[in-house]
């Protein structure tokens, strides 16, 4: 089958622009939100929706066109599952330790400042 059905290929169309449109979230929630921590929450969720939506596109367009499953997009995305959450968790656990850091030194200090 070399083309594909006029449904399946709406439906790889519809899941391509929501692919585009979290994307397009995504980059709005970096510019707008405000702290490193509200960055991080917005464009996480987004861009793993976006993700998804795009290998089910093409999990829907190689499975139409080889009439075969796309094993190596399922990959993909088990990958995706797996990934973004972990470096989302140690980014965030990064800010935390470094703003804690900046804490304890600006009270160590101002310890030192009530002393003299």
């Amino acid at each position: 089958m070399n083309h594909l059905a006029g449904v399946l290929e709406g439906l790889v169309a519809a899941l391509l622009l929501a692919s585009g449109l979290f994307s397009l979230i995504s980059a709005l929630g970096l510019l707008r939100l405000e702290s490193f921590f509200q960055r991080t929450h917005a464009p996480a969720l987004a861009i793993t929706v976006g993700s998804w939506c795009a290998a089910l596109a093409a999990i829907i367009y190689f499975f139409a066109l080889a009439s075969r499953p796309a094993l190596h997009t399922v990959l993909i995305l088990i990958l995706l599952a797996v990934t973004a959450p972990v470096t989302t968790t140690f980014l965030v656990r990064a800010a935390l330790f470094r703003g804690r850091a900046a804490a304890a030194a600006e009270q160590q200090e101002d310890e030192r400042a009530r002393d003299r």
